[in-house]
């Protein structure tokens, strides 16, 4: 036990640094050179670095505590950093998804209902495209002439680009999660909201480790657009700042859309394989592919009874 405890210290620790005070420090050496630098001399290196020697050449930095006090004041100021940019990152990454996004106030709300019914509206017209050229390729199969895939695949990534499927969120990072329910329910009749929870419980960890290093990436990816957030607002006392800031940001972007990719295709690819295993665990044996009423047969099955109805309570009207 004093051996699990000691490695789970040692992970607990190593964590907290990597992504706590690592982080937390770099922002602090950022903040102190746009204080110690400006506008005026914002590439100035030599004063920077007289700078820090007239800080090391300080008094109470030579004495034994007062490094110790310095070092506990770093650490506890990148420690706190590190977690407001993991509270505002967890925002961001709501914002990214935007899976509760007809509850938002009423200003951001009706901005998000223009952007999906705009990202809508180009989908379609993508998708009426796709379907087109997917008609005019199989006739020419059918008429055994030769075929270009080029113009294809080009309809289908400009339709990809908006959207996987018919977006119903304003970004396309949380269209691409939502998708998997999307497909799920096209194909399978299952809802994936409600067999979900039901299919976790039964995956190999294996599976489970898999798709929890996507959701991590997709979280640390929002915590990255909160760094940027924090280093764009160095911008009025250092204007490098913007440079670092705007590069954080769009390696959130790209890398939030990779980790939403990754993560929609595994949350499709479990439920494909695993809901025959759910149903049958259930009781409810599939044989052969999981057709449609089987899937609605397993949803009806994890889906909870409605509460009863009150006493003393009327139909309407």
């Amino acid at each position: 036990m004093g051996g699990f405890l000691s490695e789970l210290g040692k992970r607990l620790a190593e964590q907290w640094m990597s992504l706590l005070v690592l982080p937390g420090a770099l922002y602090l050496a950022f903040c102190a050179v746009a204080h110690t630098l400006g506008h005026a001399h914002a590439l100035d290196v030599g004063r920077l670095t007289e700078r820090i020697t007239s800080w090391a050449d300080a008094p109470a930095v030579g004495t034994v505590g007062g490094q110790v006090v310095l070092l506990a004041a770093v650490l506890a100021a990148a420690a706190m950093t590190g977690l407001v940019a993991q509270a505002a990152g967890s925002v961001i990454e709501r914002l990214y998804l935007a899976a509760g996004w007809r509850a938002w106030p009423p200003g951001l709300r009706q901005l998000a209902r223009w952007r999906t019914a705009r990202r809508r509206s180009r989908w379609e017209r993508a998708a009426s495209a796709w379907h087109r050229q997917r008609k005019a390729t199989g006739l020419a199969h059918a008429a055994g002439e030769p075929v270009d895939p080029a113009p294809l695949r080009a309809a289908h990534a400009a339709m990809t680009r908006i959207a996987a499927e018919a977006p119903d969120r304003p970004t396309w990072s949380g269209d691409r999660v939502h998708a998997a329910a999307v497909r799920m329910d096209r194909d399978h009749h299952l809802d994936f909201a409600a067999v979900w929870p039901h299919l976790w419980l039964i995956l190999p960890d294996g599976t489970r480790s898999e798709i929890t290093a996507a959701r991590q990436a997709l979280a640390r990816a929002g915590t990255l657009g909160a760094w940027a957030l924090l280093y764009l607002a160095l911008t009025p006392w250092w204007w490098p700042a913007a440079v670092v800031g705007a590069g954080t940001a769009l390696t959130s972007w790209r890398r939030t859309r990779a980790a939403a990719d990754t993560f929609g295709l595994l949350l499709e690819a479990v439920t494909r394989l695993y809901a025959r295993d759910l149903a049958g665990q259930l009781g409810a044996h599939v044989v052969g592919p999981l057709t449609r009423p089987a899937g609605d047969s397993l949803s009806r099955l994890v889906t909870p009874s409605p509460p009863p109805r009150p006493r003393g309570a009327q139909d309407p009207g």
